[in-house]
């Protein structure tokens, strides 16, 4: 499959605008993205109940899936202009609270991705190779993640990759966490509004992403057709898909192009009449739809 070529869809003009970075959005984004969190942190902590526990923790697992998001620019160096200042930002303010690290080593294996989308080199294809399933396979899958089994899993294999050595300052930082809690006298809260998330409400959310990207997609040859966007609505970008994140198809078409510029990508495609030619869902649940079957077509 040829390398893709941004100017194969876009004109000149218009890569210019795609292209354009605004650290001031960049950092309007983080500020948006721990400011959640922190606000929905405070709430519960002053009226504590089961609804508000439930309710914080589907707002802080999204929340969680968007500072991953916003690494993922960091990763394709859309974060800041400075390439030091990017990856510091991405590493500390958006990585280490959740056990994650220098960008480096996931910008390397992403960037084969990009390069490789639904072929054999693609590393990331054990992540939509197995689709369409059905449905029974789905709820076992939801269930896991529902349940805290995918996140225990994997965030193990995290911390038996790392060692202590490597996951120290990820320790301090949450030691922070806790301490704040403690001294707002709800030190268990730490635990239910931050990990719980982590574990449950985000590792459901990171599959629905994943699976919405390039699962079952119509042609894993065509640029427009082996990638996924979704139309998603306010509520699904708000507990399932932050800052753009469901405009993949256009991200694949302009790498470098940040998240808040997406979806003025999409509407440049809508405007050439390529919406017939490309894959785009209205909704994550019909997304679903030809993802998950009563009865699969493969294993």
């Amino acid at each position: 499959m040829p390398t893709p070529r941004p100017a194969d869809w876009f004109d000149p003009h218009e890569l210019e605008e795609l292209r354009g970075l605004s650290p001031w959005r960049s950092s309007l984004a983080i500020a948006h993205g721990w400011g959640v969190i922190l606000l929905t942190w405070v709430v519960v902590a002053i009226w504590t109940n089961p609804l508000t526990v439930l309710a914080g923790i589907v707002i802080i697992g999204a929340r969680q899936l968007g500072l991953f998001i916003l690494s993922h620019d960091g990763a394709h160096y859309l974060l800041y202009r400075n390439k030091k200042l990017n990856d510091w930002v991405s590493e500390w303010l958006l990585g280490r609270a959740l056990l994650g690290g220098s960008i480096a080593g996931y910008r390397k294996t992403h960037l084969l991705h990009h390069a490789h989308t639904q072929q054999p080199e693609d590393p990331d294809l054990i992540l939509s190779k197995p689709f369409p399933i059905d449905r029974s396979s789905w709820r076992r899958k939801v269930w896991r993640d529902l349940s805290g089994q995918t996140g225990i899993k994997q965030y193990g294999e995290i911390i038996r990759a790392e060692g202590m050595r490597g996951l120290w300052p990820n320790l301090l930082i949450n030691l922070a966490f806790l301490a704040a809690f403690a001294a707002a006298g709800k030190w268990y809260l730490y635990f239910l509004l931050w990990w719980v998330p982590a574990l449950t409400w985000n590792r459901f959310v990171t599959r629905l992403r994943n699976v919405g990207e390039h699962a079952a997609v119509p042609d894993d040859n065509d640029r427009l057709r082996n990638t996924r966007t979704i139309e998603a609505s306010w509520w699904e970008r708000a507990l399932i898909a932050p800052y753009g994140v469901h405009f993949h198809l256009e991200h694949h078409l302009v790498v470098n192009c940040p998240f808040y510029r997406l979806r003025r990508a999409h509407e440049m495609l809508l405007a050439k009449g390529l919406k017939p030619r490309m894959e785009v869902r209205a909704s994550y649940r019909d997304m679903l739809d030809v993802t998950v079957l009563p009865t699969a077509t493969t294993v």
